[in-house]
Parts: structure tokens; C-alpha cells; sequence
């Protein structure tokens, strides 16, 4: 018979521990389920260079704020050691190296199938975060390429790219940082964006621009776009139009790339643009605006989905890719079902968390309580 308990959290990061930091504060038992060797195991493993676009103000997790010392952008190595201490400090029930392999529900049971054995709970709470499933996608003629195509999860520090050729695809946050990373250490790099981005500066007016997103998304929203507007109009004054296409959306609709790295060491001429790629060759890539060129490396920095392998067809996705929910935390496919650190946003991830773990642990201790009475 499997082991039962409560409620169980899968993922250890900062969605799962600030969910389990909540249920303890409710008094709610649970367990948290984390493949890895150590808490925030994928902060523990993402590149060195890494820091927070977002303010620590509006990232700490709940009822543990970030030190006075610690600088307003946290470094990844910092904010790694944060969640450690946090699971620390709160004596959460955290089982490293558990990987959730599958997940059933039947008789109003959640059954959970992990490398140690099976376990049993009355709600489940998914917060498996993005980082575990890479959008990798296969270009044609990938086959005859003879250079290293890796996605940007795996990368970690520009030294194996000094003097290569380096063509990084797709222009997110990651893709900016990592592309003009190593072309400041001494790469050729070359970027292929498909459809343009937006830019907006990491800080305004010394505030980070997350704590003027926050601000701003309490207006109706066509006050909300001429703050945008405004925006890009002082940042063209002060640096000039452009040097990247601008994407149809809005940056209202789709988290922008935040800070000034990329297009800055474009404008040196330290990286090439290109548009999107249409095809490998054997020493390179052909690009949808007709030209080509020769690489030893391809960056595939194209983003990350939901990470929902174990629930396998138990729920449904969104147009993003997140699982479908209601009330922001609660799945519309399965009861009993919660989903913390599935809404990003301008405010910023881990603002986000902070919500959804209050709101879930909530909902869930009430739910609880109620089938007690």
C-alpha cells in the first residue's frame, strides 16, 4: 500500500518551497518531492552570470525577506543559497533526489509514482517550474551539421566559446544575456531572431522597471500602453532607434527582454542579427532573410514549457503551454489539483509565487478542514 499523506508538493524550487512554507504556516502535513540532489536544484545549476531582473524587494519568498546586505539584483549563487537557508529556517519536509515519475488520480486519491516507491494524497500541488522541460526544436538538415547544438539550459560560462563562431536562436532574456556574454569574452556570435523583440531597461528612475510594471498594471489599459509608449520614447532619446525589430506584441502581452546587454553589444558590433534560421549545413546555417554563415556552435535559447510529463493527459494546456487553471492556482481538469509558479508576468516570477502559494495553501487547508467536518 503507498504511503499516505495529505498533500503532496512536487518540486522543490521556489514555487514548491514557498507552497510547502504556507501549508506549514496553516498546519496543513505534506511532503515535497524534489529530483534532485539539493533544494533549488535548477538554480543550483543554471549559468554562473545569472542574476535577478527582478528587485529583492518583490522576490523573497514568503515570510523570509532577502538581507540588507544582499544587492538589490540578486545573483544566482546568492539567491541559490536564500532558498537553502529558507528551507532551513522553516523545517520543511523536503526528500531530495524523489523524482515524481508518474502521477494518477482514481477514488479521489492522488497517487504519485516516485524512484523510492508510491505515495497517496488528498491534494497535489505542481510546482515543477519550466526549467525541466527545454523547447528544443529540430531545424532541417540538422543532421549534416557537424558542429554542437546545445540548448542555453545547458550552458554555464562563455570560456568554451572564446574564439568561435557562436550562433545563438531565439532572443529572450537568456538568449540576450548568454549571447552577449560570450561575445564580450571574445566570441563571434550571431543572433537569428525570428520576429523581433521588445527592450525595456532594467531600471527607471533608479526604481527597478519591475516595481513600475507593478504600478502600471493596476491602470486601464490604454493608460497602461502610452506608459509603455513613454517608456520606449526616453529610451530612444537617450540610445538611439533600435537595433532590433520590434515584435507585433505588446510588451504588456509577453515578458520583455529586460536590460540594455544585447542591444548594447550590437550596436558595438560585437554580435551580428539575423532573422530567423530556415536550415543547417554541414559548417553552418542559412537564415530566412537568404544569407548564411559558417558556425562551430548553435545556442538554442528558445524558451522552456511548463514541466508536466507525470500528470501525462490528466490535464490540458493553455496557448503558453501552462496547465489549465481557474482562479490562478486551481486546475480545470482534475479536483484537488493546484498549480504554483504556472503565472509570469511583467511583476515578475517569483512576485508571483508569493501570491499563488498563499492562495493555494489557502484553498487547500480550507478544502481540508471542511472534509473533516
Amino acid at each position: 500500500m503507498p504511503e499516505r499523506t495529505p498533500v503532496i508538493v512536487v518540486g522543490a524550487g521556489p514555487a514548491g518551497l514557498a507552497a510547502s512554507q504556507q501549508l506549514r504556516d496553516r498546519g496543513v502535513p505534506h511532503r515535497v518531492l524534489e529530483r534532485g540532489d539539493t533544494v533549488g536544484y535548477t538554480w543550483a545549476n543554471l549559468y554562473d552570470s545569472l542574476t535577478l531582473h527582478t528587485g529583492k524587494h518583490m522576490s523573497n519568498l514568503p515570510g523570509l525577506k532577502f538581507p540588507r546586505t544582499a544587492p538589490l539584483f540578486v545573483p544566482r549563487r546568492e539567491f541559490w543559497d536564500y532558498l537553502r537557508h529558507y528551507a532551513q529556517v522553516f523545517g520543511l519536509p523536503i526528500e531530495t533526489g524523489c523524482a515524481a515519475e508518474r502521477i494518477t488520480r482514481s477514488d479521489g486519491t492522488w497517487t504519485v509514482q516516485t524512484n523510492r516507491g508510491t505515495l497517496a494524497a488528498r491534494a497535489l500541488i505542481v510546482a515543477t517550474g519550466i526549467v525541466a522541460n527545454p523547447r528544443i526544436p529540430r531545424f532541417p538538415g540538422q543532421e549534416r551539421f557537424d558542429g554542437r547544438v546545445v540548448h542555453s539550459v545547458v550552458y554555464k560560462r562563455p570560456d568554451p566559446y572564446v574564439a568561435h563562431r557562436v550562433l545563438v536562436v531565439g532572443v529572450g532574456n537568456s538568449g540576450a544575456e548568454i549571447a552577449s556574454e560570450i561575445a564580450r569574452a571574445g566570441g563571434r556570435v550571431t543572433i537569428a531572431v525570428r520576429s523581433g523583440a521588445n527592450v525595456v531597461p532594467l531600471t527607471l528612475a533608479g526604481l527597478p522597471i519591475q516595481y513600475v510594471a507593478y504600478w502600471v498594471r493596476k491602470l486601464p489599459r490604454a493608460a497602461q500602453e502610452a506608459a509603455v509608449g513613454l517608456v520606449r520614447l526616453l529610451s530612444e532619446l537617450k540610445r538611439g532607434k533600435p537595433v532590433l525589430p520590434r515584435p507585433a506584441h505588446s510588451p504588456l502581452d509577453a515578458i520583455p527582454v529586460i536590460g540594455f546587454h544585447l542591444v548594447d553589444a550590437i550596436a558595438e558590433g560585437l554580435i551580428d542579427v539575423r532573422g530567423g534560421v530556415a536550415e543547417l549545413t554541414a559548417d553552418g546555417a542559412c537564415f530566412s532573410d537568404g544569407t548564411a554563415d559558417r558556425f562551430d556552435h548553435i545556442i538554442l535559447a528558445t524558451g522552456f514549457g511548463a514541466a508536466l510529463e507525470p500528470l501525462g493527459a490528466l490535464v490540458q494546456v493553455d496557448a503558453k503551454g501552462f496547465a489549465r487553471r481557474r482562479d490562478r492556482v486551481v486546475s480545470l481538469d482534475q479536483p484537488a489539483l493546484y498549480f504554483v509558479g504556472h503565472n509570469y508576468d511583467a511583476t515578475g516570477g517569483l512576485y508571483n509565487i508569493q501570491r499563488d502559494a498563499r492562495l493555494a495553501a489557502r484553498l487547500i487547508a480550507g478544502e481540508l478542514a471542511r472534509s473533516r467536518g
